[in-house]
């Protein structure tokens, strides 16, 4: 598991002072990075090889402005081109949203998925969730 700990910026809030839903979409993808290293390691968008296929969030308690997030993310599923991350952000000891995504090893060139080096799936290996684990 990864874990990725932020403090929430005042413009993640709603005006009843609420993390915004979409500032917890953003959070995933940042807590995601560290998995993008797998494959880009300094992250250079000229050697960009992943595109987004699906995106899921489950929005379960309110989160709030002036306390620390720390999302988790693990890997729950490894297929030939695509894998998939869970994830959880945590605050104040409560899971505030639970999460999902499926990334795909892409080539931008050719604009197809292909096959993840066996290298890289190793590495996701070492973050792949149990059956029924928790994050």
């Amino acid at each position: 598991m990864i874990e990725y700990k932020l403090s929430p910026r005042f413009n993640d809030t709603d005006c009843l002072g609420h993390i915004n839903n979409a500032s917890i979409a953003t959070w995933f993808e940042e807590g995601r990075k560290e998995i993008f290293k797998f494959f880009v390691p300094d992250l250079s968008p000229k050697e960009w090889n992943l595109i987004v296929a699906r995106t899921e969030i489950d929005y379960l308690a309110q989160g709030h402005y002036q306390h620390d997030v720390v999302i988790k993310s693990a890997i729950e599923k490894i297929g030939n081109s695509s894998f998939t991350v869970a994830q959880e952000c945590h605050q104040n000891g409560t899971i505030v949203a639970k999460g999902k995504a499926i990334l795909v090893y892409f080539d931008y060139g050719l604009n197809k998925a292909n096959p993840i080096p066996t290298e890289v799936k190793d590495k996701l290996a070492k973050h792949l969730l149990s059956d029924g684990a928790a994050l």
